[in-house]
Order: structure tokens, then C-alpha cells, then sequence
């Protein structure tokens, strides 16, 4: 996950897509069964980023952030060196990576709120957080006090969602938060700027925005930060002899089996966003963009994955790579569980005539799956 050394975040919340001249796509409304979707206003080719986002509000996941997976509390830009993040990882205190030069992590940027200590990875970021939401949700020195208030809701949610973690209920928090701080006609204003369509004004008055906003809520995009991935992304870009290539390689390769013996699934610092454009984006089992974030920090990109015309709906996927590759009838199983729809891509519709039943080796895998992520859970958290 490459990032520029000292690259930093702006203050302004909301996203450095838009919808002017020049934007590759724009939020088109499709039906009133659809709602709306995400299209292209010009051809776009395979691999081409169609816009970089940055998310309304975002927050690390709690159980991740208490077992030290160090990321900035308004960005979440690893914080951690990707030597430090290595050793964590792996439990070694003694690891060395070669090439430390190939970190990107800036350390000598990093500030902490004088009140409360929380730290973030530049004075941008803690201003941005300051002025957006965190002038209300500082605990100052009572960060540790187990019985002020926001700790026992963070204390709760923690009990009553394991990981692995989908949401945060900080990210609710912040929302309030920023309305409390009288950021919501800032937002309002962003979000007209950059999607308003004459058809749909009733979303752009205060009232309609509210409530828009409260549906925003539940369309939280994933995000995952790595110093370690950045490092060795890096590593990979470098002109090196054959020889010292594969000795490289060798290592990486060694180092991810042996942090995955100890530390499982759970490598990044994790947490979820709230974005405008993304959250356009419908589902598709045969998806033509994917989102990545290659800034190691909160900035969404949305990238083709084949040649998009313009007028074509953008499509991500809710599926991962594995359960894209299953039947239709547990590709449907999973979407309703977790989305609430059943999916009418062409994939889905070609294998309409499917038997709706799930194959037996499929079955298996369910059970092994579940198995192997109970064990992840009681080992890492």
C-alpha cells in the first residue's frame, strides 16, 4: 500500500470526487425498487482509478484498536513502522526487515491531542478532527475512566460484536457528533456540490438531507491500512540483481506464513467509512470496479477492473473473490443474510434455472469455514 512520505489528509470532510466537469461518474437514480446507481459519464479503461473518495465520517474498529493495531483516530493511517508492525505481528521483538528505507511511515509527523493523548499521523488530521467532531467527543483525562459514559457504550458494543468487526458504533457516534458541532450544512452543501440532480432536489433540502444521512448509516464501506503491506509493496517496486530478488522474495513469503501462524486473518488496522459516492455503488457477482486503499490511510479508490462505456453502471461487489466463485443459490444465501437483497446481475440471472440448493461440498466448506474463523477469533482477541 504506497503512499508519499509526509502525504497527509485535508480538513474538509467529504468527498475529492464531486460530480463536475471532467468526473468520470456520476449517482444516476434507476427505480424506485433499484434506487439509485453509480455510472460512467466517459469511457473509462481497465485499471483506470474512475475517483478518489474521502469518506463523511469513518472510525476504527474497537476491538482492533484495543489490541494495538496503532492507526491515526481521524484517518487511520497506520501508524506503527512496518518493522514495528512485523514484530507486533509475529510476536518477535527481535525481527529486522531489510530495506527500512522503503517506510513510508512519517513518526516525526505524529501529534496527540493534548487533552485526551489519542494520536494522529499528522497536525492536519488532528485539526480535521478536532474541527469536524472530536471537540465533543474528546474525554480529555478521562480516557481511561471505565464509568465515563462514551467508554461504557464503546464497552458494550465491544461485548456485543466480536470481531471479525463490520461497524463501529463510534462511527454512529461521530456522525452525532459532527451534526452537534454544526458541521451537517457543511456536509449538506459538499453533498449538493457534488450529486445534485434537479429530479431528486427533495434529498438536498435540510429536511430530506436528514434523513438521507440517516441512510447513509447503514451503508458502511470497510477500510484496511498496513505499514507492512506499504513496505512491502515498496519492496516490490525495487531495481534489484536476481540473486538478492529471490532472497527478498523468500523472505516475504517466509515472514507472511510465520505472521500467519501466529497472528491469523488479522493484519491491518481495520475500521469502516461512511462515503458518498461509494455508497452508490450497487452489487454484482461479475463486478466491473473494486475498491482499494492505497494511501495506507481513509481515501476509497475505486478502480476499473475492464473497459467501462459511458452510460454503464459501475458495479463493485459485496462478495469477496471465494463466495463470488460459489453457487448463485449461496452467492443469494449470503446477500440476504448481510444485504438484505437477491441479486439480479447477469450471472445470477443466467444461472436462474439453478436447483436452490446448496452442493454438498459447499456444505463442507461452510462448516470448515466457520470452524477456522471461531479459532482466529479465540486466538487473536
Amino acid at each position: 500500500m504506497a503512499a508519499a512520505a509526509g502525504d497527509v489528509c485535508g480538513a474538509v470532510p467529504g468527498s475529492r470526487a464531486g460530480a463536475g466537469a471532467g468526473a468520470a461518474a456520476e449517482a444516476r437514480f434507476i427505480s424506485s425498487a433499484k434506487g439509485k446507481g453509480l455510472f460512467a459519464t466517459k469511457n473509462i479503461r481497465k485499471g483506470e482509478t474512475v475517483f478518489v473518495e474521502k469518506p463523511v465520517v469513518s472510525s476504527q474498529f474497537l476491538w482492533n484498536a484495543l489490541y494495538n493495531y496503532r492507526a491515526c483516530d481521524h484517518c487511520l493511517r497506520a501508524l506503527e513502522t512496518a518493522e514495528e508492525n512485523a514484530q507486533r505481528l509475529l510476536g518477535k521483538s527481535s525481527l529486522v526487515l531489510p530495506h527500512p528505507e522503503q517506510c513510508s511511515i512519517r513518526k516525526d509527523l505524529h501529534q496527540q491531542c493534548p487533552r485526551c493523548q489519542v494520536t494522529y499521523c499528522s497536525a492536519e488530521c488532528r485539526q480535521a478532527a478536532l474541527e469536524q467532531y472530536h471537540h465533543v467527543l474528546c474525554l480529555g483525562p478521562s480516557r481511561d475512566d471505565p464509568t465515563h459514559p462514551l467508554n461504557k457504550l464503546q464497552e458494550a458494543w465491544r461485548n456485543m460484536h466480536y470481531p471479525p468487526e463490520t461497524s463501529s458504533i463510534m462511527l454512529m457516534a461521530r456522525m452525532v457528533a459532527t451534526i452537534k458541532q454544526g458541521q451537517l450544512e457543511l456536509l449538506r452543501l459538499l453533498f449538493t456540490e457534488a450529486l445534485y440532480d434537479e429530479h431528486l432536489s427533495r434529498w438536498f433540502t435540510p429536511e430530506g438531507f436528514r434523513s438521507l444521512f440517516a441512510l447513509v448509516g447503514t451503508n458502511g464501506q470497510g477500510i484496511g491500512t498496513s505499514s507492512l503491506s506499504q513496505w512491502v509493496h515498496a519492496c516490490d517496486a525495487l531495481d534489484l540483481p536476481m540473486l538478492q530478488r529471490e532472497e527478498l522474495d523468500a523472505f516475504i513469503d517466509q515472514l507472511y506464513k510465520d505472521i500467519e501462524k501466529e497472528s491469523g486473518e488479522f493484519l491491518n488496522c481495520e475500521g469502516s467509512g461512511l462515503y458518498v459516492l461509494q455508497s452508490c455503488c450497487n452489487h454484482s457477482c461479475i463486478p466491473n470496479a473494486e475498491t482499494s486503499f492505497p494511501e495506507n490511510n481513509f481515501l476509497l479508490h475505486l478502480t476499473a477492473l475492464e473497459d467501462i462505456e459511458a452510460g454503464e453502471e459501475i458495479c463493485i461487489s459485496y462478495l469477496d473473490c471465494c463466495q463470488r466463485e460459489r453457487s448463485r443459490h449461496s452467492r443469494n444465501k449470503i446477500l440476504r443474510e448481510n444485504y438484505l437483497f437477491t441479486c439480479s446481475c447477469p450471472k445470477c440471472l443466467a444461472q436462474a434455472d439453478d436447483a436452490d440448493v446448496t452442493s454438498d461440498e459447499e456444505e463442507e466448506g461452510e462448516g470448515e469455514t466457520d470452524d477456522a474463523e471461531l479459532e482466529d477469533e479465540m486466538t487473536d482477541v
